[in-house]
């Protein structure tokens, strides 16, 4: 896997990601560079690797850190889960690890959580 940084306040120029955003499983280029907003809520997001126990219940982990995407065409690569309440959760569309954020379907906005991705 690359060196990529953690410090994400070094990720931001001009409110916008400054370089590549990728799988942290298989390098796929997610978001290119500036094409994707930083801001900042909170939000339980699915872990991304669950047990079956908690199959009817998943745990979550709550995430504060986001790149806004306002138009799904923005993506190089991400897939879109099945509905989940008014969400779709993002994925890797090449190897399928996720979910690294999700899609708000009454505001047609995708995020996409800093920490579930590499920035490269």
């Amino acid at each position: 896997m690359p060196d990529c940084n953690e410090n994400y306040q070094n990720e931001i120029s001009d409110g916008k990601n400054l370089r590549n955003v990728t799988c942290k499983y298989c390098e796929s280029v997610i978001l290119t560079p500036n094409s994707a907003s930083f801001t900042s809520f909170e939000f339980q997001l699915p872990l991304i690797r669950q047990s079956k126990a908690t199959e009817a219940e998943p745990e979550t982990e709550l995430i504060s850190l986001f790149w806004q995407v306002n138009q799904m065409y923005t993506f190089q690569n991400v897939g879109f889960s099945n509905t989940v309440g008014n969400n779709k959760y993002l994925t890797c569309a090449d190897c399928e690890a996720g979910p690294i954020g999700y899609y708000d379907i009454p505001s047609s906005i995708s995020y996409v959580a800093l920490s579930r991705v590499n920035h490269c």
